[in-house]
């Protein structure tokens, strides 16, 4: 699940902020890889070592709070899917001219058609992994082409000439946000990667999801600031397609291609991971596939129905930006917790850092709620 991060928002966010920052947002890419880095091993070892998903470590803690966390996670996942099979309809509009509701729809099914295998968990991390190197691959082959000022990114990277908190905080609400924080770590738990004998699998699996995410965005940077750097004004609506259309038809493709590839892994990791909060319940676990398939469909018929709802998605915004705070201090006290990690001894450093990140995040949920206020005339 290496690619549940890279989604529509994920390529779109990075194009923004390349634009507004140009080579200072190497240093925002580097701040928010680490702290996303420290909140994904804090997470997936907990849940590794309790051989228990989320929602239940929740539970533990607070009886009903694993209720209430998949309430968020499952509202969050279904909303944010809306805008992936958005994300699926405007890459096979630029790749093969449809229009987005035919696009939408032809993606769920490519989105279902995973789930209809018996074997579907062994299909689904094939797809990912195939598509995740097929992303970094035209990525890297686009940014070669960009000669974006790399002696410049290496600089700013360190001592950057301008700095913006908000797109820090943005890009690790965009990484490990939301039910991507719990995407990977679930998969492991299914696959039977669990226990303290394990942890050196689950660090190379956590490791391995902030590097792909991480070197995708930082090739789209690239491209971006190469681009920008010619004196190429990039359309606002969409900053990354225009990007890339300057490099001609060729770039247009390429664009195509990785947008769908980003946006159908994202459909994908999100209906995995916001079912798999539901798989306490025995009526769900027996029917899982079916359940995932449901999701899908329905977050399909929303974006045919009303396309792009803006009051759900402001709203999911804002408890997007709250989850990731919530979940990673729940995942910080478990782990002291002897019921919950029995004699497991979780590193210092981590413990010290995660908190570091809870706070960060936490500010980041608190900014998010404005538009929500404001929505409501709060």
């Amino acid at each position: 699940m290496a690619t549940s991060a890279v989604g529509p928002g994920f390529l779109t966010q990075s194009a923004q902020f390349t634009q507004e920052l140009k080579s200072a947002f190497a240093c925002a890419i580097l701040i928010a890889t680490l702290a996303s880095l420290i909140a994904q091993l804090n997470v997936w070892r907990v849940l590794a070592v309790a051989n228990q998903r989320g929602q239940e470590i929740a539970s533990t803690l607070v009886p009903g709070l694993g209720a209430f966390l998949a309430f968020l996670i499952c509202l969050g996942g279904l909303v944010f899917n809306i805008g992936n099979v958005g994300g699926v309809a405007l890459g096979l509009q630029v790749l093969v001219g449809l229009n987005l509701k035919s696009g939408a729809g032809l993606g769920a099914c490519l989105a279902i058609f995973v789930f209809l295998f018996k074997r579907a968990m062994l299909f689904m991390d094939k797809m990912t992994q195939i598509l995740g190197v097929l992303m970094v691959a035209l990525m890297v082959f686009v940014a070669l082409h960009a000669k974006a000022p790399l002696a410049q990114v290496l600089k700013e990277s360190l001592h950057p000439s301008h700095f913006s908190m908000v797109a820090v905080l943005t890009l690790i609400g965009g990484t490990v946000g939301g039910y991507i924080i719990f995407s990977g770590g679930h998969r492991l738990l299914d696959a039977g990667v669990c226990g303290a004998h394990h942890l050196k699998e689950v660090d190379l699996a956590a490791y391995l999801g902030i590097f792909v995410a991480t070197l995708v965005r930082g090739l789209l940077f690239l491209v971006i600031l190469g681009v920008v750097e010619r004196g190429v004004v990039l359309n606002p609506a969409n900053p990354a397609l225009s990007a890339f259309e300057s490099f001609g038809g060729w770039g247009r493709v390429v664009f195509g291609v990785v947008f769908l590839a980003a946006s159908l892994t994202s459909i994908v990791g999100a209906a995995y991971t916001s079912v798999s909060f539901l798989k306490n319940l025995s009526w769900v676990r027996r029917q899982e596939n079916t359940w995932v398939v449901g999701f899908i469909g329905v977050s399909a018929l929303i974006f045919l129905g009303i396309g792009k709802p803006a009051t759900l998605l402001i709203a999911a915004g804002a408890l997007n930006g709250l989850i990731l705070p919530l979940t990673l201090a729940l995942m910080l006290i478990a782990a002291k917790s002897p019921k919950i990690v029995g004699t497991y001894k979780h590193p210092p450093i981590l413990n010290v850092l995660g908190w570091v990140v809870v706070g960060f995040s936490g500010y980041w949920g608190l900014l998010s709620l404005k538009p929500l206020f404001k929505l409501f005339g709060a």
